[in-house]
């Protein structure tokens, strides 16, 4: 009598089968030293070295905690950058979304509850993040494409909601997510909302590394059709790593109002540059197929470290735009050939 297997029992064996193949590929991946890692290192190595020496305020307990404040929103954003260039996608409406959420949970404040402020700004940041996923997938558009337009009209939404910068009304809101942790010592000097930033990549390593859903979404930057072919849903991924990327960016967005004590329409404007330009510098390859989240968090100190020598040595920001356009570049032309 001939046994054959049933058509469940072979998509879990496709599902084990690709689960291994992506790990296996994650783990020859890490062996390998890339030369273009070791520049990166080398380089914030160097920085680090530099401004050391030619700022004695850099190592100063103040200077510390301003670089963890500052990082906060860059580093949140491009975890979300993160997990949407791993599926081969790019989202550019991360900033509008940070301005979203930023006078949504200032704002409603004066008419309602903190929490359900909070709350709110974190279901339309989602919202906004379902829109992009289900747009790309469903009708399988560019997601470059996709994101522009919804970030110039996410943008323009929240100009017709409030054309005005909106003061948050809770003390506690500002006090709590905008203070620090206290207790004495260095806690005196660590942000809440850096610590927020910083629990959240030792999650995202969890994710892509350690569950199935994360090991798909890795899979799927490096060959889409397979994982489809493997019998796993590719369209109900990429729309889990958009709505990620934006309910990422609305934290974002709630911690910065926070901390700044109001939120304008005009928040978080050119904020995708700084996210893209992080994760390129952590290891993460335009088009899918590479990229992790410590590495991504190295790049967000690396760029943050820039910025905070740029920032000692008193040079204009706008030369900070062309050193950030020039480190992308030159990190997409050294990974071209990695995917």
């Amino acid at each position: 009598m001939q046994i054959t297997s049933k058509p469940d029992d072979v998509r879990v064996e496709r599902r084990a089968s690709l689960g291994e193949t992506a790990l296996a590929t994650l783990r020859s991946t890490a062996k390998r030293i890339r030369w273009i890692d070791l520049v990166f290192v080398a380089l914030f190595v160097v920085l680090l070295i530099y401004t050391a020496l030619t700022s004695e305020n850099f190592f100063t307990e103040r200077n510390i905690s301003n670089i963890l404040r500052q990082n906060v929103p860059n580093g949140l954003l491009s975890l979300g950058m993160l997990f949407v260039i791993l599926t081969g996608g790019i989202d550019l409406s991360v900033g509008s979304v940070v301005a979203l959420a930023a006078i949504l949970s200032a704002g409603l404040q004066s008419s309602t509850s903190t929490p359900v402020a909070i709350a709110v700004a974190m279901l339309a940041s989602a919202a906004c993040g379902l829109f992009n996923g289900v747009v790309i997938a469903r009708y399988k558009l560019e997601p470059f494409i996709v994101t522009l337009a919804t970030m110039g009209a996410i943008r323009g939404a929240v100009f017709v909601y409030s054309d005005t910068p909106q003061t948050p009304v809770d003390p506690a809101f500002r006090r709590v997510l905008g203070g620090f942790v206290g207790g004495g010592g260095w806690l005196d000097s660590l942000a809440v909302a850096a610590v927020i930033m910083l629990a959240c990549y030792p999650l995202a390593w969890v994710f892509l590394n350690r569950t199935t859903t994360g090991r798909a979404v890795v899979a799927i930057g490096g060959n889409k059709e397979a994982v489809r072919l493997a019998g796993i849903n590719v369209e109900t991924k990429t729309v889990l790593v958009y709505v990620l990327s934006a309910l990422l960016s609305g934290l974002a967005g709630i911690l910065l109002a926070a901390r700044l004590g109001i939120a304008q329409p005009s928040l978080g404007g050119g904020y995708e540059l700084d996210a893209i330009a992080a994760v390129v510098i952590g290891g993460g390859v335009m088009g899918g197929g590479g990229g992790g989240a410590l590495g991504t968090l190295g790049g967000v100190f690396t760029l943050g470290l820039i910025n905070n020598l740029l920032n000692l040595q008193n040079v204009q920001s706008y030369w900070q735009q062309i050193v950030k356009g020039g480190i992308i570049l030159f990190a997409v032309l050294a990974r071209r050939k990695q995917r």
